[in-house]
């Protein structure tokens, strides 16, 4: 039985390239990047390179990116840190209701300990309003974080229109957003953008896991999350991993070609499913916008059909696909994002599944999973 995975906004496979990369840099290029003598030296070349391209990449000067172990740690970084550093001038933050947690749990905690959190709401197509970012400004706001595009349901925020708000209002606020599933797709530019803060990681554009960078503006200091060493100019301290942002620098690299033909090929494949069981009478509706989104991500709503025995089904038939983020696996909570679009008693909260493409999606594996789900859809509801 041929194994199809179509999780990859859960994370995504590793690129063969990517893996050529890892390994040659791992065999010969093991100095320390810290160290002054030419192992060192040679190692911190790879660093200074990778960075230049990360840089490029978003439209950022390179000694604005700093190497972490991926979103959740550049998310944690930018939350806490400018919280902390910044609370003698407010400890009011504003964010959205449909953030990942990698952004909801830190404010969560900054709640704890006093600070307060203002959470945006979401129309049903996911997205915020950026006049409401305008309406919920005060003087006393020292962070705005708001998502570029969503893990869920691939809905887009206009960030470009937020950041021209927060300029205009002359407000003091940095302006952070989690660009995992959109970096590699979406075309980013922190400076036309006005964004101050942006997380990324390597894993959602086919690199390895635990490595990502924080994009930090210049203008902006911020103490280093992690105590120890001087490493990242004393931004984030422990000896870098040079293998893995090597990997991540060619998958930056491949991402970057490619961006547009991806987008493309899982336009097409987003169509063809939605053909697929349009043609064959499936009730079911795409949450949130059908129309701007994350080219990679299609969030379904199949009508009386619960998700859980629909995946268990799929996976026993060698399809994996999921019903939301992979961060929550195991959490009995509904989905907090499609709770925000619907409310907390749609059925759509437990008859949703989210199905992502990405390296290894075909057209034949489109209709696989076509074939499969109208088999099983049909079966359930009988």
């Amino acid at each position: 039985m041929e194994k199809i995975y179509l999780d990859h906004a859960a994370t995504s496979p590793v690129h063969p390239e990517v893996i050529e990369v890892v390994y040659e840099t791992m065999k010969n290029h093991y100095g320390n990047a810290s160290s002054i003598h030419q192992f060192g030296r040679d190692s911190r070349r790879i660093m200074d390179e990778a960075k230049q391209t990360f840089a490029e990449s978003i439209g950022a000067k390179p000694n604005e990116i700093v190497i972490t172990s991926g979103g959740t740690e550049s998310d944690n970084t930018a939350i806490l840190e400018t919280a902390f550093s910044r609370q003698t001038e407010g400890k009011h933050l504003i964010t959205t209701a449909v953030e990942h947690h990698a952004v909801l749990k830190p404010m969560e905690y900054l709640e704890s300990i006093g600070f307060e959190v203002t959470y945006l709401p979401v129309d049903q197509l996911g997205k915020v309003d950026p006049e409401q970012v305008r309406a919920a400004l005060r003087s006393d706001t020292i962070l705005i974080s708001i998502m570029y595009g969503n893990n869920e349901v691939g809905a887009l925020t206009d960030i470009a229109a937020i950041g021209e708000i927060i300029q205009e209002s002359e407000s003091s606020a940095f302006f952070h957003t989690d660009a995992v599933q959109a970096y590699g797709l979406e075309t980013i530019d922190v400076k036309r953008d006005h964004i101050d803060l942006l997380s990324t990681s390597s894993h959602k554009i086919n690199g390895p896991k635990g490595i990502g960078f924080l994009y930090i503006n210049e203008k902006i200091h911020l103490p280093s999350f992690m105590l120890g060493g001087e490493q990242e100019t004393r931004r984030r301290a422990g000896t870098e991993n040079i293998p893995a942002i090597a990997g991540f620098q060619k998958a930056v690299e491949i991402a970057q070609i490619e961006k547009e033909a991806r987008k493309t090929a899982y336009h097409h494949y987003r169509n063809q499913l939605l053909g697929r069981l349009e043609d064959a009478g499936i009730d079911f509706e795409v949450n949130g916008d059908p129309t701007v989104h994350l080219a990679h991500i299609v969030s379904m709503w199949f009508v009386g059909v619960s998700s859980e025995k629909l995946l268990l089904l799929l996976d026993l038939a060698g399809i994996a696909i999921s019903a939301g983020s992979a961060c929550t696996a195991g959490n009995i909570d509904p989905s907090h994002v499609l709770t925000a679009m619907y409310g907390e008693r749609s059925s759509r909260i437990n008859e949703s599944v989210r199905i992502s493409f990405g390296l290894g999606t075909t057209s034949k594996s489109i209709d696989q999973l076509a074939d499969e789900l109208i088999k099983v859809i049909n079966r359930l509801k009988k």
